[in-house]
């Protein structure tokens, strides 16, 4: 397959390590260490975070699809290479976490709909960072887990607590208690990813899900994000005055009277985004 939308240039970050490329509303996220089935790396972190930035201010960007390279896994976990340096012990994993969290921020604070596009081995950090995108569309031959009870290693809070929100209490047990991998049907019944594909159809299926996305009103998608990650929230922490601005946003746009425009006189609306 052809990672890249429409052949657009791909730029290399992280040594190389990570590689973005857009096109036609569309961009894409590459976790290029195929060599170590993409392990995520603390320079890694650093160049997903570049990336998210550059894609977030360029308003030609509607939607991100993450993807591993090559054919045996999307992200493999952390690298383990690097645990003896820099995560062998509670205050070196401290500041591991401190270093990674930068990347892990800008993350978890981008407003635009993020697609992790599935095939081979998803396992550990490696779920956390498809867990955290907003759709999960797999090839039938990926594989799901969390072997931190293999490590002696706990799982970060915030990775539980998404893994509870997409499968519940009694499938996160079993998934973290037994460190035991599961297939993408499997996946699909409990609820941990959006959709299993064949193999051949993994890319077309992503890609017609991000042109569809792309080419609805951005500010619409934007609120619709924003609500539902608040609405996640316990209630107490929700932000409750974020949500409405973003309403009023929507609602004072040019963007939605082109919409109501367009659909009085039939055709596709041209969203400006404000």
């Amino acid at each position: 397959m052809n990672d890249v939308p429409g052949g657009a240039i791909t730029r290399e970050y992280a040594g190389g390590k990570m590689l973005a490329a857009k096109d036609d509303g569309i961009g894409l996220i590459t976790f290029n260490q195929p060599e170590k089935r993409n392990a995520m790396s603390l320079e890694m972190w650093t160049g997903f975070g570049e990336i998210l930035d550059e894609f977030n201010e360029d308003q030609s960007v509607r939607v991100v699809i993450l993807t591993g390279s090559g054919h045996k896994a999307f992200v493999s976990g952390a690298d383990i290479s690097q645990f003896e340096k820099h995560r062998s012990n509670a205050e070196a994993q401290q500041e591991y976490d401190r270093l990674a969290g930068v990347g892990r921020a800008k993350y978890a604070a981008f407003p635009k709909p993020v697609i992790a596009r599935i095939r081979g081995f998803c396992l550990g950090g490696g779920l956390a960072i498809a867990m955290q995108a907003d759709l999960r569309i797999a090839a039938v031959d990926s594989e799901f887990g969390i072997p931190a009870a293999r490590l002696s290693v706990a799982y970060a809070p915030d990775s539980v607590k998404r893994l509870i929100d997409l499968v519940g209490p009694a499938h996160a047990r079993m998934i973290l208690y037994t460190a035991r991998r599961i297939d993408a049907e499997e996946a699909e019944r409990i609820g941990l990813i959006n959709k299993m594909v064949p193999d051949d159809e993994l890319n077309e299926e992503v890609l017609d899900i991000a042109r569809t996305i792309a080419d609805n009103a951005p500010l619409s998608v934007a609120a619709s994000k924003l609500t539902i990650t608040e609405m996640l929230k316990d209630e107490s922490q929700r932000n409750m005055a974020a949500i409405t601005r973003m309403m009023d946003v929507c609602f004072n746009s040019a963007d939605f009277k082109e919409g109501r425009t367009a659909f009085m006189e039939k055709r596709a609306p041209r969203w400006v985004g404000r």
